[in-house]
């Protein structure tokens, strides 16, 4: 088996950031793993980790259900980060004291550092950092000291070097603290000394004998394949470790964007070649969503449609006995619970298939990406050499173009949504804009206005079109696209795509708006 890189175990304590600390983690060339607050110290020593980062949380450690660590924890030699929550939980089990503040502290605030702890290494003597708390340390344990305070708090990192136990008070995870990834690659570095061996060319070595030794010689594997990033990319691998034993499933309901089932087919047919079906099923979802209208409506038959047809692919097929997903790390973080074992979703087991077609994956699930954030994933489809818009292409709901006709579907309609998203995506490449907005694409709304081309009255729909930026799709903002860019695209839809007469910007921030119409 090739080498297993270093951990970092990340307890998480309920923190809204617990995922960008891993993210950080990541960025820094160093593995790490997200797990419950509740995992015992002899599932720690298991693991190995070379350094724990106690994550943030939204508790008072003075709470009576606030949740606590073993005090076992802090001797098991291994270097420990405690963040905001870590920070106080650390110094109320070792015997400091934590009260209330008497003014909180939120937002970027100055701090200043003793440059010559380990944690602060290279960095400036003061430095804005992201504050987000109402209680604080006001004694620290014995063997601590503190080695950064603001004007509030005089306690906003604190040190004990000889048991390599570190904490701060604010939260590095975050862009707003402008030195914070700095005190994250000094813990890795400095006091873990980590040596930066997780990369995607490893991760893709591992991954491949992995799949190998859990499949064996002669199994096979069925995988849903939708055309996006996270099948595609699980699809590429698994094809790379075991050939054409990998069979994938490509419904094809008649939702999809222009030209993604014949990019779909060239290639896992040719640069990746798997056992590849595609289920024509165009006429069959549009007959079940005939003259629907509501959105959570129209979700729910296309979802227990789309099972249905895979389920019906599997039932002809013969000795596949493990179904791969492509389920990323996030799914799996997000599903867990900060006070009990993590739980995976159900649309990413077995278990969401009917029972004579779950009882065919004898050998269980394969979910060679579960490890991975998308920005990985992403990385690992350029190493594989996945062509480039696939590996960078847009989110896309599972309904599809679905939801994003509003009111009731019809061919029509959905022709009209298709083109007028490939002309947009299409503008958005061309002005290199591509890579800077996170997400973008049309809708056809369900409203009609007056018009006038070629000295004709018109009465046809008003097309949307949303354009969003983000980190982590929490939050986001609508993208401010170039005045000329929207004039061309919008000249472009109106001359080219039937049924449209009108295009309005949507420039609406989430919150109050979801990325989504429906």
């Amino acid at each position: 088996m090739p080498h297993q890189p270093q951990g970092v175990l990340i307890l998480d304590f309920g923190a809204q950031y617990t995922q960008l600390i891993a993210r950080r983690v990541r960025e820094a060339r160093v593995f790490c793993e997200v797990v419950p607050c509740s995992i015992s110290v002899e599932e720690i020593r298991t693991k190995a980790p070379v350094g724990i980062i106690l994550s943030g949380g939204p508790a008072s450690v003075l709470d009576a259900d606030a949740p606590h660590v073993d005090a076992s924890l802090y001797a098991l030699g291994i270097p420990i980060l405690g963040i905001c929550y870590g920070m106080q939980l650390t110094a109320y089990t070792l015997g400091g004291t934590v009260e209330k503040a008497a003014e909180r502290e939120y937002g970027r605030v100055p701090v200043t550092f003793d440059t010559t702890c380990p944690l602060c290494t290279g960095m400036k003597r003061e430095s804005v950092m992201w504050m987000s708390h109402t209680y604080h340390v006001t004694k620290a344990p014995e063997g601590f000291t503190s080695v950064a305070h603001s004007k509030n708090c005089a306690f906003c990192a604190m040190a004990n070097p000889e048991k390599r136990i570190y904490c701060v008070q604010f939260h590095p995870e975050v862009t707003h603290s402008e030195e914070g990834q700095m005190i994250l690659q000094n813990f890795l570095y400095q006091v873990c000394g980590c040596t930066g061996d997780w990369t995607m060319t490893a991760f893709i070595d591992q991954a491949i004998a992995s799949i190998r030794e859990r499949v064996g010689e002669n199994g096979r594997v069925m995988l849903g394949l939708s055309g996006g990033v996270d099948s595609s990319v699980a699809a590429a691998l698994i094809s790379r470790a075991i050939g054409d034993r990998l069979t994938c499933v490509y419904v094809d309901h008649g939702f999809m964007r222009k030209g993604e089932t014949e990019s779909v087919r060239e290639v896992f047919t040719r640069q990746f070649p798997v056992s590849l079906i595609i289920c024509d099923a165009r006429k069959r979802f549009l007959d079940k969503v005939a003259g629907v209208s509501d959105p959570e409506t129209k979700r729910k038959i296309i979802g227990a449609e789309f099972v249905a047809c895979f389920a019906d692919e599997a039932r002809k097929l013969e000795n596949v006995t493990f179904l791969a997903q492509g389920t990323i790390y996030p799914d799996v973080i997000e599903s867990g619970s900060v006070k009990g074992s993590a739980v995976i979703k159900s649309h990413h087991n077995v278990g969401g298939l009917p029972d004579d077609v779950a009882q065919r994956f004898t050998g269980g699930v394969v979910e060679p990406l579960r490890m991975l954030f998308k920005d990985e994933v992403r990385k690992v489809g350029e190493e594989l050499g996945l062509p480039r818009e696939m590996v960078w292409r847009q989110p896309f709901p599972g309904p599809g173009l679905a939801i994003r006709v509003i009111g009731d579907i019809t061919e029509e309609k959905l022709l009209t949504v298709r083109e007028s998203d490939a002309i947009l995506r299409e503008e958005i490449a061309a002005a290199g804009l591509d890579r800077d907005v996170n997400q973008y694409f049309t809708v056809l709304t369900n409203t009609r206005t007056v018009g006038v081309m070629g000295d004709e009255r018109t009465h046809d729909f008003v097309l949307a079109i949303r354009a969003v930026t983000t980190d982590d799709f929490m939050t986001v903002d609508w993208a401010r696209l170039p005045y000329e860019l929207l004039a061309r695209i919008s000249a472009r839809i109106v001359n080219e795509v039937p049924h449209v007469n009108r295009i309005v910007y949507d420039i609406t921030t989430k919150p109050p708006a979801t990325v989504e119409w429906e």
